[in-house]
């Protein structure tokens, strides 16, 4: 009996033990499984090599997905050369309140004008009528004289004010629109009183001189281009800005006191390159950068010169060729993974370490 007990015993002892190693194995090689398909499900790590002296970002393809990185192709364009100049749309209130002073006193001017002439005409028939033989008395004679000069001072005063508005009209605004308010019904007076025109003083470069382009375009709020002609040299500087100021008509509806952007062009002839987007461009180190995706998963940071043409992007000529792939989107991302420092583990593997 005591026998067959410890047989019992045994066997169950047995049994046990390769129940618990069963288990055991099992749960190995069930962690080692879900760890190697969570390896398997996870993008690798981007990571930065040197290739040909060029600095490139290898970013995967599902990470590249997971980090909405997006890149489009360049196109050569041509463009006028142009410059970036201050515009701002000039309140003109105060030129039509010269007008209508103006045509007030162009009407006094006109009727002294009547006056002293009918004045003049009246004394000079008076002084005849008194030298052949005292036809009137000398008192008449005086009172026709004392109107003439009355009239005559009259008309010299309306006169000194029609002049002197006259020349506070061009000296706030300019001969040209001081031309324009003058003249009786100018289509272009009526257009800018009407609001369907506005003008503007745009502060040039000191390189145009007396020269300025004849044309230029100037930036709408709502953000279209707004073809702008010459006019005349601006009378008055804005004294935030320093070049040359002259001023111009453009034939759109714009808020006064509007401070704007124009684009001036400074040579007829065309520039051919490649217009990189504004938002494919990072700045690092004070310059410009733009990622090219030269392979399916590797990325180079190239120098995008600063030129002056503004407006929608960056005009390069070298550099960069039509069709490269140019990062629109995740640029950021990339000059970040770039500059990260490489061979430092970004995961904590000690969770009490990384309590800080």
């Amino acid at each position: 009996m005591n026998t067959r007990l410890i047989v019992l015993c045994a066997i169950a002892s047995l049994a046990l033990a390769a129940g618990a190693g069963w288990y055991i194995i099992n749960q190995s090689f069930g962690d080692s499984s879900a760890a190697t398909a969570t390896a398997a499900q996870s993008p690798p790590p981007p990571t930065v090599q040197t290739v040909n002296g060029e600095t490139v970002v290898v970013v995967s393809r599902d990470a590249q997905r997971a980090s909405h990185i997006e890149v489009a192709p360049l196109a050569a364009v041509t463009r006028e050369p142009e410059l970036g100049a201050d515009a701002t749309v000039l309140d003109l209130q105060p030129l039509y309140d010269l007008h209508d002073r103006l045509a007030s006193a162009r009407a006094d001017v006109g009727t002294f004008t009547a006056q002293a002439a009918s004045s003049r005409a009246q004394y000079e028939r008076s002084r005849a009528l008194f030298a052949d033989d005292r036809n009137i008395s000398q008192k008449s004679l005086q009172d026709a004289q004392s109107v003439m000069q009355a009239d005559q001072a009259k008309l010299q005063a309306a006169q000194a004010t029609l002049g002197g508005l006259e020349g506070t009209m061009r000296q706030q605004f300019g001969d040209a629109l001081a031309h324009v308010a003058s003249a009786p019904a100018s289509p272009l007076l009526q257009r800018l009183q009407a609001g369907q025109a506005v003008v503007l003083r745009v502060t040039l470069p000191a390189r145009f001189g007396a020269t300025p382009p004849a044309r230029i375009t100037i930036d709408a709020p709502d953000g279209h281009a707004v073809p702008a002609q010459k006019l005349s040299a601006s009378p008055l500087a804005d004294p935030a800005v320093q070049g040359s100021p002259w001023l111009y008509v453009a034939s759109e509806a714009l808020p006064a006191n509007l401070r704007t952007s124009a684009h001036v062009p400074t040579s007829s002839e065309a520039l051919a390159g490649l217009l990189i987007p504004e938002r494919a461009v990072v700045w690092y180190g004070g310059q410009t950068w733009a990622y090219v995706r030269t392979a399916p998963e590797r990325f180079t940071r190239r120098y995008v010169p600063v030129s002056e043409e503004g407006g929608l992007g960056f005009m390069v000529t070298s550099g960069f060729h039509a069709g490269d792939s140019i990062v629109t989107q995740g640029a950021q991302l990339l000059l970040s993974e770039e500059l990260k420092p490489q061979g430092i583990a970004t995961a904590c593997k000690d969770p009490p370490e990384c309590d800080d």
